[in-house]
């Protein structure tokens, strides 16, 4: 079966298709991670975007219930060089086309992903749209130009979660994933290390929550409480938090009014926040400052962060379209990291009150795990304080 990619631009790309028999428009971007594209079609995130693996050879480990990061993948469509024939892992429970066809999203393979993501690296990101129903190269490059884009879209209301939870109430989730070896364990898919007592209460916003990252909470021993993306702070401080999470989310942070209100109510009551994400740049537009949207964003596994605090270089997991303006900012906030590629704003944290964020993911999964003191810093923030 043959699916086609077209840009805004009018560019066509053609190839076999894989997964669903459905069409998508999206934002086309690329991602340069080598591995993890279980936890990348899962990232919340992505919500309207087309992904692009620059790797070229993605699907050969399968994919498996422990590894997503959601109750489903969410980005719109999928583009790979080569899509492998075989999946070969003890844990593998299903291939990638099967998984994507289960979930309803088109996935388009052994096109020149080289040549899409330079264009993409000069042009800047841009509207398309993948099909894999036999649509004419005309009709999608139209289509694609009709796509709304995601300037001043809120996705966050389409992928938080609707209730309020407590996570991992039982402790059956979040404790580390543990190698076994020889016969004494019956179940080593679910093997896990042992976690700490949950003796930190927290309020976590979702505006795209990644599971990995409440399994790092629960693992420095956070109590974390869920709450939708549009809880006003009132009702999130009946909870009785010590401290307020921002999690990563999708989409443009200019369009999320009401998040920012209300981490200006947390700001003002001086209770501790941490901010990953676009949960950074809430949480920077709450301090003052403003966001804009990046040429092509930064996506991949390999991001260089230099934290001026430290001078330590981390290599980091990052999947954002938008940035926070550096300028914009009071001078009561302090850039304390940047990106080594472009010099945008990695890091802030106030001069005086208990508040810092990072536009990067500290939890990432499946790595690289240089940022991952930075969970011990928030428990350090909070206990500091009490």
């Amino acid at each position: 079966m043959n699916a086609i990619l077209a840009l805004e631009d009018g560019s066509v790309w053609t190839g076999s298709a894989f997964g669903a028999r459905a069409t998508a428009c999206g934002e086309v971007c690329f991602n340069t991670s080598m591995t993890g594209y279980q936890e990348i079609l899962t990232d919340p995130s992505y919500k309207g975007q087309i992904v692009t693996m620059t790797y070229p050879h993605i699907g050969n480990y399968g994919v498996n219930a422990a590894d997503v990061e959601s109750w489903r993948p969410h980005v719109a469509g999928f583009v790979v060089r080569e899509l492998s024939p075989v999946v070969s892992n003890w844990r593998a429970e299903a291939t990638l086309p099967e998984y994507l066809e289960r979930n309803g999203i088109p996935g388009i393979s052994g096109l020149d992903t080289r040549a899409l993501t330079k264009k993409l690296r000069v042009r800047g990101a841009l509207n398309g749209i993948i099909s894999t129903e036999g649509l004419s190269a005309e009709e999608a490059v139209a289509r694609a130009r009709a796509w709304h884009g995601l300037l001043g879209v809120d996705y966050v209301k389409e992928v938080t979660h609707r209730e309020a939870f407590l996570w991992d109430e039982k402790d059956e989730q979040s404790g580390g994933f543990r190698l076994t070896f020889g016969p004494a364990e019956v179940d080593a898919r679910n093997a896990r290390d042992p976690l700490p007592p949950a003796d930190i209460p927290i309020v976590a916003y979702d505006f795209g929550m990644k599971y990995n990252i409440l399994r790092r909470l629960r693992q420095h021993g956070f109590r974390t409480q869920v709450v939708p993306a549009d809880t006003s702070a009132a009702e999130a401080m009946k909870y009785r938090p010590a401290g307020i999470f921002l999690s990563n989310g999708p989409g443009d942070p200019s369009a999320l009014p009401y998040a920012v209100q209300a981490v200006s109510e947390f700001l003002q009551a001086g209770i501790p926040v941490f901010g990953i994400c676009l949960g950074h740049q809430i949480l920077g537009q709450a301090l003052g400052g403003k966001t804009f949207k990046l040429k092509f964003g930064h996506r991949g596994a390999n991001q260089p962060v230099k934290d001026f605090e430290t001078g330590r270089v981390e290599i980091t997991s990052q999947n954002h379209g938008f940035a926070v303006d550096a300028d914009s900012l009071p001078s009561d906030v302090t850039v304390n990291r940047i990106n080594l590629n472009d010099q945008t704003v990695e890091g802030l944290r106030h001069k005086t009150r208990p508040v810092f964020c990072v536009q990067y993911h500290p939890e990432a999964s499946p790595g690289p795990h240089d940022s991952a003191p930075l969970f011990a810093e928030f428990r350090q923030l909070i206990a500091g304080r009490g």
